[in-house]
């Protein structure tokens, strides 16, 4: 006797789960052979995935007015009002946050200058400015709050909530989620601060269209995160996408991990500086005064402040080519406070992706620009609780 057929909800991943609730909330309303076209699944497979979604409330079905002839059409839609996320980045400077319904629409916003990004700061400042921002949005009732998203640099390690590495905050194994769920009484999640963009882009942005790409962050530091084959692609312990600590040169200049030539060390905001400092220019500081003065009208100035943006462009694109050389992604968003500055480092980075891209995979892959607000990073944040739950409700 054949053994009985494994029921289909059994088969399908949390991630696969997710996705049917992040199409409709993107796309949506959408009726269920709609949603299996754009699943690219049978409309019966559809049908069979949608009752816990439906039970729980996530989803609803509603009746549409009519096209012609026939019976009115059912349309899913997300129900915004199920619960409240609150969704956070926790930068060198600054934890910003925001609070967002089921359908991620921003209900409050705040951010909290940090002294110090010593763990213990860090989290008491996250954790007032979670309650702030609670106290903020009239519907977040305590029984309706979902949970706590959280966005931070470096090596994280998602399934414990722990942070084990990160260069930008000098942070070592320093537990995120468990100071957290204690100060605030709820549910922590933790990633990559730029995995929380590219589900932030997969939802609403610049990745809705295709199955595989990166989001690059450039800033202080340079970052990565990878939407592989529709799934966000963490590998075997968080650490993958450390784009920016790819050893390009060996007798290159220090990074902040500590090894010498990192990419991060050749195309990062303190390159740019150190080549002004090199070259004479004192007083320069910050990116935002070595922008102004590439802009600016002194000409011999501008000159030596162009080419140090253009190095870090060169370097940048080699990076970028390593990227599509491994994977052929489908496209790569450049995003981050230092994306605002694509036109002076953006020329140099596309000569030198298509010098040393193999093949096709430069002309493969499409670059585009999103310099992003923090709105973005904390709202990435808040969906990766939204796609948590709603994976867990199915299970």
């Amino acid at each position: 006797m054949s053994p009985s057929p494994i029921p289909f909800s059994d088969l399908i991943s949390e991630q696969t789960r997710a996705e049917i609730f992040a199409t409709v909330l993107t796309a949506g309303p959408l009726s269920r052979t709609q949603l299996a076209q754009r699943l690219g699944l049978v409309p019966s497979s559809v049908t069979r995935m949608l009752p816990p979604l439906l039970e729980h409330d996530y989803l609803r079905e509603t009746d549409a007015a009519p096209q012609g002839r026939g019976r009115p059409q059912k349309l899913l839609h997300v129900n915004p009002d199920k619960h409240v996320v609150v969704g956070m980045k926790i930068g060198p400077a600054q934890v910003s946050g925001v609070v967002t319904d089921m359908a991620a629409n921003v209900l409050a916003r705040d951010e909290r200058p940090i002294d110090d990004p010593g763990p213990e700061t860090a989290l008491s400042a996250a954790a007032a400015l979670a309650s702030g921002l609670l106290d903020q949005a009239p519907q977040a009732a305590a029984d309706r709050v979902l949970g706590v998203g959280v966005g931070v640099s470096g090596h994280v390690d998602s399934a414990a909530g722990v942070c084990r590495y990160s260069a930008l905050l000098g942070w070592t194994k320093v537990d995120v989620a468990g100071p957290l769920s204690e100060a605030t009484g709820l549910m922590v999640t933790v990633n990559n601060d730029v995995n929380t963009l590219v589900v932030a882009e997969r939802w609403f942005g610049q990745g809705r269209d295709v199955d595989s790409f990166a989001v690059v962050t450039v800033g202080p530091g340079i970052g990565c995160g990878l939407l592989l084959g529709g799934s966000l692609y963490g590998g075997a312990s968080g650490m993958a996408g450390e784009l920016g600590h790819l050893p390009l040169d060996p007798y290159g200049p220090m990074c902040s991990c500590g090894r010498r030539g990192c990419l991060e060390a050749l195309a990062g905001d303190r390159t740019v500086l150190r080549h002004l400092h090199d070259a004479g220019i004192t007083g320069v500081t910050t990116i935002t005064e070595a922008i102004a003065l590439a802009r600016g009208e002194h000409s011999a100035t501008r000159t030596v402040v162009r080419a140090a943006f253009a190095e870090a462009g060169t370097a940048l694109g080699r990076g970028l080519a390593g990227l599509c050389n491994l994977l052929n992604l489908q496209k790569i968003i450049i995003a981050g406070e230092g994306a605002v500055a694509h036109d002076l480092f953006g020329p140099a980075m596309t000569r030198s992706l298509e010098a040393h891209a193999f093949s096709d995979a430069a002309r493969d892959c499409e670059i585009h620009i999103d310099p992003v607000t923090h709105d973005l990073w904390a709202r990435g944040a808040a969906c990766l609780v939204i796609r948590e739950a709603v994976g867990s409700a199915l299970s």
